[in-house]
């Protein structure tokens, strides 16, 4: 089903610089803060393409994506970018410890360029709906650099490890680059240019379905561009990383939901609506709510509740009946008893996210927010039932960790 194929990316040339001064994360993660890190660290930092700055005077001649483009011609032109002499797949690898002391792990892939399939067609399954403002960005950015530097991150069903056995041979050689991130997390990047391991690869790959864990307004983009330019050689495909969805290094973390600007908001009467729906009980911290997530149960929902003037923190469980708790708190309380719907859940109206149990509930206790809901991550198994299924999943559903970088390698379409 998956059809995968060697390219020749351009890379960052020595003479660039450090890789740690060049690189980014997805450009959908870069905050305000990091992008003026990112374009004080270099003035070839991919910042400059992916998400470069805007100005008052922006017009159609002169603006964000125009500037992106003229960087690329010429990084490409000063050799600040090299192209691979020759076609070649890459294996990279990911060693990085958890958030909060989750532990310490290993993530492993392989990159190329993967066929664009129709949603739909059995090859590509996603688990997350797309909003049009991304995909805009994302499109005036492809028109007008004709450039991919950030992969789409792609699972596919391997239980055997079939393909991460095939990439062993180049785990063993010294990488072609490393770098180590703001977050810590290790980043390795290997070539493979032999032809038979390249078909070997692609043959392992020929009967895996795809399953979008990053990058669904990517994907849908890159779609989007093929239909407009049919006859661009190239457009027919994406970069992608390809990663297991069986490996053990594959985690995803819990997003929890703050919930603020609620007008007459009683907090009393939501805990009194929680009581009669769900089973609700008094904890003493956060500390004794993650340690009751540490104890399996797979049948439950057991999602964190901390209410602005109701005091403690509670626990509210209920059977899951095949439910993801994410379904349940979405359909049952914040629309049910808070009465905010699908589309103001789209637009962000009223809830946000964030990453760190204690980072939630410190947004309540400062009075940042009015309600914390705090979750456990979604097991990579539902995102994969969900998604096979032709589902998909509430917003912000899955924080796959660690991000992949990008800037590795990009691909250029029509060369």
């Amino acid at each position: 089903m998956a059809r995968i194929y060697p390219f020749r990316p351009y890379r960052y040339s020595p003479e660039a610089g450090r890789l740690e001064d060049l690189l980014t994360q997805p450009y959908d993660k870069i905050t305000p803060e990091m992008q003026a890190r990112y374009l004080a660290l270099s003035p070839y930092n991919l910042v400059r393409i992916e998400l470069g700055p805007r100005f008052p005077g922006d017009d159609a001649a002169n603006n964000v994506y125009t500037r992106a483009a003229a960087c690329l011609r010429e990084w490409i032109e000063r050799g600040v970018l090299a192209r691979e002499p020759e076609p070649a797949l890459f294996a990279c690898a990911q060693e990085f410890d958890l958030p909060e002391g989750g532990g310490h792990f290993v993530r492993k892939g392989l990159i190329g360029l993967g066929a664009l399939e129709e949603l739909g067609a059995g090859v590509v399954y996603r688990h997350e709906q797309t909003l049009s403002a991304p995909k805009q960005d994302r499109m005036e950015l492809l028109e007008h650099t004709r450039a991919t530097c950030g992969p789409i991150f792609m699972l596919y069903p391997d239980p055997e490890g079939q393909v991460e056995a095939a990439l062993e041979e180049a785990f063993c050689q010294p990488p072609l680059a490393e770098v180590r991130d703001e977050y810590g997390v290790l980043h390795r990047l290997w070539k493979i240019t032999e032809p038979e391991r390249i078909t070997s690869l692609q043959r392992l790959m020929s009967d895996k379905k795809l399953l979008i864990a990053d990058g669904h307004h990517r994907y849908e983009t890159a779609l989007a561009f093929w239909r407009r330019h049919p006859d661009l050689p190239g457009a027919d495909r994406a970069l992608m990383t390809f990663v297991n969805l069986h490996s053990p290094g594959l985690k995803i973390l819990a997003t929890h939901r703050l919930v603020s600007g609620l007008e007459a908001f009683d907090p009393a009467a939501l805990v009194a609506g929680l009581r009669a729906r769900f089973r609700l009980r008094e904890l003493a911290s956060g500390t004794e709510l993650q340690a009751l997530w540490r104890e399996a149960a797979p049948a439950k929902a057991r999602i964190g509740v901390k209410v602005a003037g109701s005091g403690p923190l509670y626990l509210l469980e209920t059977e899951r009946g095949g439910r993801l708790a994410l379904e349940i708190l979405h359909r049952e309380v914040i629309e049910g008893l808070l009465g905010i719907g699908e589309a103001a859940v789209r637009e962000e109206k009223h809830i946000r996210y964030v990453r760190g149990l204690e980072t939630a509930l410190t947004a309540v206790e400062t009075g940042q927010a009015q309600i914390a809901f705090l979750l456990e991550p979604v097991a990579v198994e539902d995102v994969a039932r969900v998604a096979f299924s032709g589902g998909v999943m509430p917003q912000k559903s899955t924080d796959f960790y660690p991000k992949l970088l990008s800037g590795l390698t990009i691909y250029r379409l029509g060369e």
